[in-house]
């Protein structure tokens, strides 16, 4: 085991994590932190992404021992002041159906937008592009986003 330090969200943490452990196992069992998932366990649904020093990773596809020193975010961290205007857009417009997906998009979606103020359709449909929705609903995702982003 190797003893490793990280920011999650926004708090300094010490672990000894074993060379073989993955960021996303680390996170839901020896951390309590939920929101990422493990959905294919290949890094192709996006149920598990966080985000890595301000951009969004798949955490089933990192070591533990990898973010040594760095600073981890999830969805847990967006929402601790409250609902974001992207999740009250999204709550408005009643996106999500089962929601395994959500975290995902969010973090996606927040990516996007931190680096994107106003993203076209496409840009948006870019930034969601590695996120899978078992439910099928892109079109109000996508919606909400290029209605909260609009230009006045």
């Amino acid at each position: 085991m190797k003893k490793i330090s990280f920011k999650l969200n926004g708090e300094t943490r010490f672990l000894h994590v074993e060379p073989n452990e993955t960021l996303l196992d680390v996170l839901r069992d020896r951390m309590g932190v939920k929101s990422p998932k493990c959905g294919c366990d290949n890094g192709d649904c996006g149920a598990c992404t966080v985000m890595l020093d301000g951009k969004t990773v798949r955490s089933c596809l990192i070591f533990a021992i990898e973010v040594d020193g760095h600073e981890i975010s999830t969805l847990e961290n967006i929402s601790k002041n409250g609902l974001s205007p992207l999740q009250k857009a999204f709550l408005e417009k009643n996106v999500f159906q089962c929601g395994y997906c959500a975290p995902g998009m969010i973090l996606s979606a927040t990516e996007l937008i931190t680096n994107n103020p106003h993203p076209s359709e496409h840009e948006i449909k870019e930034a969601l592009a590695g996120n899978l929705c078992r439910c099928t609903g892109y079109t109000p995702v996508i919606e909400a986003i290029l209605e909260l982003t609009k230009k006045d």
